[in-house]
């Protein structure tokens, strides 16, 4: 392979993981849990963005009860915006010759 050649892939694929950047920062999941009476949306960064409460939930007794449906939303939110990063690497690595095992950083 030609030296030009590979610069040439180099800054194809730095322009195409800079337009995937923008897009990620741009792109929510949600996750639920409770039958969907908690709802989280994290960015696919994992910054969290916002937590929806159903109001029957909100009796002082079911406390323990909402805290862990908000970790248990939140986790599959998290599994989601990981999901979703690791698709839209898939096409910007596509056709890249990258060792096994080694993660961009994203």
């Amino acid at each position: 392979m030609d030296l030009m050649k590979m610069m040439r892939q180099a800054q194809e694929m730095q322009a195409k993981m800079e337009a995937v950047q923008r897009e990620l920062e741009a792109m929510t999941v949600e996750g639920a849990s409770g039958g969907g009476l908690v709802l989280v949306t994290l960015s696919v960064k994992g910054d969290l963005r916002a937590i929806a409460i159903d109001p029957s939930l909100m009796k002082a007794d079911e406390k323990e009860i909402v805290e862990d449906l908000i970790v248990a939303a939140h986790a599959e939110a998290r599994r989601k915006a990981e999901a979703a990063m690791q698709e839209k690497m898939k096409a910007v690595t596509a056709g890249l010759p990258l060792p096994p095992g080694m993660k961009l950083p994203f």
